[in-house]
């Protein structure tokens, strides 16, 4: 038995499995999330298109997202929150960061996710790219002829500043 790829620690027999296999259906806009990052990290293409909404499917690149999935090495899944999304609802979002590895460089995808349930099924709608955010440094600003702050004790215009 294997642990399952989406986070949860829950065997994959048990977890995203069932879901990926086509044996049953999502309960939630979470565990459909969690089946997708399995999916990819598995490299169930399929899944990933047979999830996506009917409405947009039209626009999907499999190609693109097969390259996507197999020249990665997929590192992680964290779920930041969910809005709705849950058994009883029709709609729902979920905000998650997916950790990859791709051509030797750590990369986060950090999405807001729209879930749509038809019947008992939920699907992929789209995703918004979630920005980094801004970081201010409140270091003071070093004069150009000032000292260098990383202790060469040239002026700053002559070491890090030039």
């Amino acid at each position: 038995m294997s642990i399952c790829s989406c986070g949860t620690g829950l065997d994959l027999d048990t977890c995203c499995g069932p879901l990926l296999s086509g044996e049953t259906h999502a309960e939630t806009a979470e565990a459909l999330m969690r089946a997708r990052y399995s999916a990819f990290a598995m490299r169930k293409i399929d899944f990933l298109s047979n999830s996506l909404h009917p409405d947009h499917r039209e626009d999907h690149d499999a190609p693109a997202t097969r390259r996507w999935a197999e020249n990665s090495e997929w590192l992680g899944l964290e779920i930041r929150s969910t809005t709705a999304g849950g058994a009883s609802d029709d709609e729902g979002v979920v905000e998650f960061i997916a950790t990859f590895k791709e051509k030797g460089v750590i990369r986060r995808h950090h999405e807001k996710s729209q879930f749509r349930k038809e019947g008992d099924t939920w699907y992929y709608v789209d995703g918004e790219m979630v920005p980094p955010k801004t970081e201010v440094h409140q270091q003071p600003k070093v004069g150009r002829n000032k000292p260098c702050p990383c202790g060469s004790g040239k002026k700053y215009k002559k070491c890090c500043g030039g």
